[in-house]
């Protein structure tokens, strides 16, 4: 089996959300499909600051964890 590459925000939401972990965070954090699914398989992408904040805010209420954007993004 052949499983896409992750970042490291998708990683987590992966592991700490678990399956449809993504389409919560959309729910969640109301973004577009393509910026959370981007956020979530695109290693290479950095959102803008306010994306962060949407994407931080909605993987903290879901995990109940403190977490902050230097742990995805430098």
């Amino acid at each position: 089996m052949v499983f896409k590459k992750r970042s490291k925000y998708g990683e987590f939401i992966d592991k700490y959300v678990g399956y449809g972990g993504q389409e919560k965070v959309r729910e969640v954090s109301k973004l577009t499909p393509n910026t959370v699914t981007k956020a979530c398989n695109d290693q290479e992408y950095k959102p803008t600051k306010s994306t962060m904040k949407l994407l931080i805010d909605a993987a903290r209420f879901l995990t109940k964890m403190n977490i902050n954007k230097d742990d995805f993004w430098m």
